[in-house]
């Protein structure tokens, strides 16, 4: 099981944490790059504000990839399966890498737009099929703590980037190119490893009917004197779906009997990416420079952060015997007192000495606490609110509804800042509290529950007194 996590999250969320990641490294050598190539082809300076917009559509343009992704992932994870659509998946992140890495090269910026593009849309199926997946396969008193090698190998991305993408490494103006083309590195890594797996049990007897296939994927993963409780638990959704076929994702929005659980998804999904982590980086370095690091060393002090939420990730696997209601909602909570103390201290950072201090370690704290409940919980939860027919539909809407708002974050998150300066975080600390008192009101605890036992504890709040 575990080795099955690693093959599956090498390719999977691991790309997204590490593309997210490394384009931040060669902005200015990437500048640098468009100026020579405008020059050289048309033989006149590049605008200013046409510079601008071209590195702006470099970097916005990954998520309209990820979109494009989340609305195949699931279509790909039913026609192909979950293990065939990850490994159908690393051939676009190879012609991703591809394209980016000749781009410098032929002098051809389009190709590293296109390569972006395309990375984002790997980004955005990984995202979708690999928590389905995993979700799937893991026997049901691990299933958190399996389930959490989403949230590990997306931050262990992110942390991977940001090293990798030191000026001492990649991040320099001569290797800037290997920088971007290096993510076919995690898929060549998926691709040799992953086929060793079985396909999901759960897509193999419900999907498919195969009953003897189902079996001999639970022995390989469970174990041949353990299967035998999952396959009964298997067989037990099976009979109560009837035959019935996966839907799509508008069959969701008009069934009853998903209602909740489809709208926990939403504003769960929505509370993770509009919670002000975004934010917390943006005022980072800032926080940094007030604390008096100097210019050139705060690069190393940002790789606290990813350090931060990679242990937080790890230690949620132990964590999650708390149970998943407790955690996501004690996370935002944390949340909203850190950004409290935060709009204190930064409002107050030049009265007294010892106020950027307490700033950096809100900005830790807030990371840390994010990787706790949010960023650990959100997949797990999405996985476990519905039934084999309707999880991947789900999985397409929570991927849209997350990519969709990535991208308005980072449309409107300049002029939030500008607006509001420090007081931003007065909006996301309502934010963080309203969402948790959602997920105190409606969810019930899922932990060491069957997908047709959670179904049942939102039944009477789809159908109230009808129930």
């Amino acid at each position: 099981l575990f080795l099955a996590v690693c093959a599956v999250g090498i390719g999977g969320t691991f790309q997204y944490g590490y593309n997210v990641s490394i384009i931040n490294a060669p902005t200015q050598h990437i500048h640098k790059f468009l100026n020579e190539t405008w020059s050289s082809r048309y033989h006149k300076e590049l605008n200013a504000d046409l510079l601008t917009f071209l590195w702006s559509v470099i970097a916005s343009i990954f998520s309209l990839g990820g979109l494009c992704g989340a609305l195949i992932g699931g279509s790909m994870a039913i026609r192909l399966g979950r293990k065939g659509a990850l490994l159908m998946n690393n051939i676009i992140a190879i012609l991703a890498s591809i394209l980016m890495g000749i781009s410098f090269p032929t002098g051809l910026f389009e190709l590293l737009i296109a390569g972006r593009f395309l990375i984002g849309i790997n980004s955005g199926i990984g995202l979708c099929v690999q928590p389905l997946y995993i979700g799937e396969f893991a026997p049901k008193h691990l299933r958190g703590g399996l389930a959490m090698g989403t949230s590990i190998f997306l931050t262990g991305g992110i942390l991977t980037g940001q090293v990798i993408g030191l000026r001492e490494l990649l991040g320099g103006e001569k290797h800037w190119p290997l920088l971007l083309s290096s993510s076919c590195i995690p898929a060549l890594a998926q691709l040799l490893f992953l086929p060793w797996f079985p396909e999901s049990p759960r897509y193999l007897l419900i999907d498919r009917g195969d009953e003897l296939s189902c079996a001999k994927a639970l022995k390989r993963f469970h174990g041949s004197s353990e299967y035998r409780r999952e396959m009964e638990d298997i067989q037990r959704e099976c009979f109560a779906l009837a035959g019935e076929k996966p839907k799509k994702p508008w069959q969701l929005f008009t069934d009853p009997g998903v209602r909740w659980q489809l709208i926990t998804v939403i504003v769960m999904t929505m509370g993770q990416q509009l919670s002000g982590i975004n934010a917390i980086y943006f005022y980072a370095t800032y926080v940094f420079q007030q604390a008096g690091i100097m210019a050139e060393k705060i690069p190393y002090v940002t790789l606290g952060t990813g350090v931060c939420e990679c242990l937080t990730a790890l230690s949620c696997v132990r964590s999650n015997r708390v149970g998943r209601r407790c955690l996501i909602i004690g996370g935002y909570l944390l949340m909203t007192l850190w950004c409290t103390v935060l709009t204190f201290s930064l409002t107050y950072q030049e009265l007294y000495s010892w106020v950027p201090y307490m700033s950096m370690t809100c900005v830790f704290a807030f990371i840390l606490s994010f990787g706790l409940g949010p960023g650990g919980i959100t997949n797990t939860l999405t996985a476990e609110l519905f039934v084999q027919s309707s999880r991947p539909a789900a999985y397409m809407i929570a991927g849209t509804v997350s990519w969709v708002s990535f991208f308005t974050v980072g449309m409107l998150f300049p002029f939030i800042v500008n607006g509001l300066k420090q007081y931003c975080f007065v909006v996301f600390l309502l934010e963080c509290f309203s969402v948790a008192a959602f997920i105190f009101l409606v969810i019930p605890e899922t932990k060491n529950k069957s997908f047709l036992e959670i179904k049942k504890e939102f039944h009477k709040l789809n159908f109230g007194r009808n129930a």
